[in-house]
């Protein structure tokens, strides 16, 4: 695979998402798009959203570039793969983007969402004709819809989703690279630098929110990847070891709301991440417990993938013991806060929450 071809679509993508806020942000500010804080929110006062519409269009322009690039093995199937992912993450990100300005009732929306995913993997099961069987596309439709609200409910705290967005892309690339699928790389590099490009403004004195249109987009560029990689081949501990933590901490949470009883579709912070806010850390420290898990456990799944039939299961083995590590990460931070705590009140040190 060509080095340049490469550096041009991270180019594109990089450049646009830092390049665009300049010119969108004081739009948005002046039509009121702002995030009001809520029983979800980790923040405290109003703050611009729907900055994601820069990502929405830096991600599926890298994307466009890269299907006019050298595709290797996969040659003319590999761009219209390329082709799937843009119309996908151009329509979640439609989506979400009237979710931001007027709203859409859950069935609408939900709706979509299927009908997005289904209509997708339906598209890339006919390109490749050993995969032409029916129950890819309620699978399809699944995935895309329930990875879409995954990232929607994960979205909470600052530099969450980026970082989320900036490590799956890049494991997803290292994945095509290994596997020479030349698509998979520019779509990992595509969503990596994407995100990346949005960070900056998101951890900036003027915090600026994704909205649902960039958590749509972060969503579904990766669930369609996702799906797409899976029916092309490539070893599904690629593929589902960078999205781990985030659904174990979606799962465990809509679990343990659904056991105590409790509405799952209302606004919470029950979150590992929200609770990690909750017992002290900072917006950024409780991302980067979120990010270590993630980077860990994939890590995990390239060793699962490359490794021997030992090594498959030691790496599996670790990998779920990663898993409920983090699940008990918010109690254990909490101990060791109170500790710290306790001891700088011993000495009369003033301590701080960390709280952003």
């Amino acid at each position: 695979m060509e080095l340049w071809a490469q550096i041009t679509v991270g180019a594109v993508a990089l450049v646009l998402a830092l390049v665009l806020p300049l010119f969108v942000r004081p739009l948005l500010a002046r039509a009121g798009v702002l995030d009001v804080p809520n029983e979800r929110s980790s923040h405290t006062v109003p703050t611009i959203r729907g900055m994601g519409i820069t990502t929405a269009v830096a991600l599926p322009a890298a994307v466009l570039v890269a299907v006019f690039l050298p595709q290797g093995k996969t040659g003319l199937q590999g761009s219209l793969t390329l082709v799937v992912i843009l119309v996908v993450v151009l329509g979640a990100a439609a989506i979400g983007w009237i979710e931001d300005i007027r709203g859409l009732s859950v069935k609408i929306r939900a709706g979509l969402q299927l009908l997005l995913g289904g209509a997708a993997t339906a598209v890339v099961a006919i390109l490749d004709p050993g995969q032409q069987q029916l129950w890819l596309i309620p699978a399809g439709a699944l995935a895309v819809a329930a990875y879409v609200n995954v990232t929607n409910f994960m979205d909470g705290i600052n530099g969450i989703s980026g970082t989320h967005g900036l490590l799956v892309g890049g494991f997803y690339a290292y994945a095509g690279f290994m596997t020479s699928h030349d698509w998979l790389v520019y779509a990992g590099i595509a969503i990596s630098l994407a995100f990346a490009g949005f960070l900056p403004w998101n951890l900036s004195r003027n915090r600026v929110f994704l909205g649902d249109v960039g958590s749509y987009l972060l969503g579904a560029a990766i669930a369609i990847t996702a799906m797409c990689a899976f029916l092309a081949g490539v070893p599904v501990e690629y593929i589902f070891s960078p999205v781990l933590i985030y659904l174990i901490d979606t799962f465990v949470t809509f679990l343990r709301r659904l056991l105590a009883g409790e509405r799952w579709y209302v606004a919470h912070r029950q979150h590992v991440y929200q609770r990690l806010v909750i017992v002290g850390l900072s917006h950024i420290q409780a991302t980067l417990v979120v990010a270590a898990a993630t980077i860990f456990v994939s890590f995990l799944g390239i060793a699962a993938a490359q490794g021997h039939e030992v090594v498959q299961i030691l790496a599996t083995a670790a990998g779920f013991a990663v898993v409920l590590a983090y699940l008990r990460t918010p109690t254990l931070f909490q101990r060791f806060l109170r500790k710290i705590k306790e001891r700088s009140s011993a000495d009369g040190t003033p301590t701080s929450t960390g709280q952003d």
